[in-house]
């Protein structure tokens, strides 16, 4: 019945592609209904879903949601990790016209109730009914909130309450053919500009910012995504990154448009469900990188040195051949015109390096292949986004033989800015800006950078966001007055428009996990103890955060002193020493506690002290706020010494 109502429904003129997120899942459901979207495990069972299984489940669920008030405009918080539950009902929500506010289950209750009041949301969707008892106490004083929902949880409902679970909401799963035409005439009143969602992030005061993304934010995403990875209904993604993360979410949604199929896993079972599922793509975050990264090199360790050393050797081997390749085909970063001697001694070398590496290329080329099993032998790309991918990784990936798409983009741009997908092959770099985008690097005065000079990166597009809910203060600074987007980042293009991160000139710090950290609340956290002048947070791209601390000398062996009977040593001695580095730590990650409102990834996983204080002009500006990218660039040995 519902294949036959989506077959009659006129959703947009063929020439076109949807307009809005809601003709994108008609569009999908309508062309591969037989086709699988989702694939997950719930209580140790595979549960496989097809795209028309999955429109049932989104008309059922925003049926029950609109019955119980919720439509057009209204703000729904989505409290929830990783579950096809979300997916279902971020789409319900979508359906009826209304703006999901979604959060994951790790968020304090300060901050879920900033969010709920900041956002003006009138309903609330919770994963369980342990996350609900987490907020029950804020939630029952709440009277902001017309209806609470429970994705997996018990019967919740009595006469005089405004609490429902899905299991309840859901027990009756008939339906007739006008609740289909409804639901689709419904789907009409969507507009492209009508905002689809508010994704709150960190601030640089301290408070998340609300960023509004209309259906054509996220549509231009979704149009020219599946292009730049030449994506089609035969492939199948294996996720494990949270989808209320604008990255997943995008992601997912360009995977419905396609007819592709989309399995959810977990950390857990990320390498167990690589080799079982086959995936041809996934994306990730630089920390799995990491990740599959260390656990291969300790596979290869425990074989013996000689096996290790022959491994490294066929990785080199491999990685040095791709380079001089590269050189011929003019496909590593280029900033300035070669003259055609210096480019043709170059290509020169390069030929002969490539004819001398040949046969141990071919053999490495068949060893590694080993480790494209791990990754389930039919992976055809991998997606990096969420964070700076680190060029070492970056470069093993590479001479393992996986073709990498190292992405860049932000919450505020839907988040794709630019990506080396199949139609850049300029390695070392995030590739062109994505079509219809305009991509530029200006001085700190605004002026246009030529190619190879570091400055700020700054965009223009259709993906843009209109800008933060309820902030202007915040919209006026992040716009240029002739519509870019300042981004933060640092960076550089190449003589053929592609972009190179080089840093990050704004504070928000994001971790190679994807997380996005405001630095200022922990800082002045930390700065709370006498023997702490200055404080700055580091950890960008790094698996956790890091602490450059700037000390009161005097003060720091008084506190000593109180903690270890007897200490002798004195002066700069004290900075050094391991047993005073552990004790302040824990001081300060005690302060750091979800109790107080901070989440478990802003513990800091190591801390040095430095031996001067910041200066102005070097360090500091002239209103004494830290230069962020001057002070990590000049003490860059220290922070990496602070992650190994």
């Amino acid at each position: 019945m519902i294949h036959d109502e989506l077959a009659g429904y006129d959703l947009v003129p063929v020439q076109q592609a949807p307009a809005t997120l809601f003709d994108m899942l008609v569009h999908c459901c309508r062309t591969y209904p037989e086709n699988l979207a989702y694939i997950y495990t719930a209580e140790d069972q595979e549960i496989r879903v097809s795209y028309e299984k999955l429109f049932e489940d989104v008309l059922l669920l925003a049926r029950c949601l609109q019955k119980r008030g919720v439509s057009k405009g209204d703000k729904v918080m989505l409290l929830s990790d990783n579950r096809y539950a979300w997916i279902v009902t971020d789409l319900a929500i979508l359906s009826l016209g209304a703006i999901n506010v979604p959060r994951g289950s790790d968020t304090p209750t300060q901050e879920l109730q900033f969010i709920i009041e900041n956002s003006e949301s009138s309903y609330l969707i919770v994963e369980t009914d342990d996350l609900l008892k987490k907020h029950e106490e804020y939630i029952k004083g709440n009277k902001q909130l017309k209806g609470i929902f429970v994705m997996a949880g018990d019967e919740v409902h009595t006469l005089f309450s405004n609490r429902y679970s899905y299991k309840e909401m859901l027990g009756d799963r008939t339906y007739t053919e006008n609740d289909v035409r409804k639901f689709l005439k419904n789907g009409d009143t969507i507009k492209p500009d009508d905002v689809m969602t508010i994704i709150y992030t960190s601030g640089t005061t301290g408070m998340p910012k609300g960023v509004q993304l209309t259906h054509a934010n996220i549509m231009h995403n979704v149009r020219h995504v599946p292009a730049i990875i030449n994506l089609t209904p035969e492939d199948s993604w294996l996720s494990i990154l949270p989808s209320w993360h604008i990255f997943e979410r995008t992601v997912e949604y360009s995977a419905l448009y396609m007819g592709t199929c989309l399995i959810y896993s977990s950390v857990k079972q990320f390498a167990a469900d690589l080799e079982k599922y086959k995936p041809t793509l996934m994306a990730t975050v630089p920390r799995v990188w990491e990740s599959m990264y260390s656990k291969v090199q300790a596979a290869v360790k425990k074989k013996g040195k000689a096996p290790e050393k022959i491994f490294t050797t066929l990785v080199g081997v491999s990685a040095s051949y791709r380079r001089n390749k590269r050189i011929l085909s003019d496909h590593l970063p280029q900033f300035s015109k070669s003259s055609a001697i210096g480019g043709f001694s170059k290509k020169l070398v390069a030929g002969v390096k490539l004819a001398l590496l040949f046969p141990l290329f071919k053999l490495a080329e068949k060893k590694l292949a080993l480790v494209q099993e791990r990754f389930g032998g039919r992976m055809r790309l991998a997606i990096s986004g969420g964070g700076t991918l680190a060029a070492y990784l970056e470069e093993w990936i590479d001479a393992v033989g996986i073709r990498i798409v190292n992405a860049y983009g932000m919450t505020e741009c839907s988040p794709a800015i630019a990506g080396r997908g199949l139609n850049c092959e300029v390695f070392g770099t995030v590739g062109p800006a994505v079509p219809e985008t305009d991509l530029r690097v200006v001085s700190e005065q605004g002026e246009l950078l030529p190619p190879g000079k570091e400055g700020l990166v700054e965009v223009r597009g259709p993906q843009v966001m209109p800008g933060y809910y309820g902030n202007r203060e915040e919209n006026e600074k992040s716009f240029t007055r002739d519509g870019y987007f300042k981004t933060g980042d640092l960076g550089k293009m190449t003589i053929t428009d592609e972009l190179i991160i080089t840093g990050r000139a704004k504070e928000i710090i994001v971790l190679s996990s994807g997380e996005n950290i405001d630095p200022t609340r922990i800082e002045n956290t930390i700065t709370m103890f006498p023997f702490i002048e200055d404080a700055v947070l580091v950890g960008q791209d790094k698996k956790g955060l890091g602490a450059l601390l700037v000390p009161n000398l005097d003060e720091l062996r008084d506190f000593i002193s109180t903690r270890v009977k007897g200490y002798k040593k004195e002066g700069e001695e004290i900075l050094g020493d391991s047993s005073v580095l552990g004790h302040v730590k824990r001081e300060m990650n005690k302060l750091l506690h979800p109790g107080k409102g901070f989440k478990p990834h802003e513990r800091l996983h190591n801390i040095a002290f430095l031996k001067k204080e910041f200066t102005l002009g070097d360090e500091l500006t002239n209103t004494l706020k830290k230069k962020r990218h001057i002070i990590e660039k000049k003490y860059r040995e220290i922070i990496n010494s602070l992650f190994h």
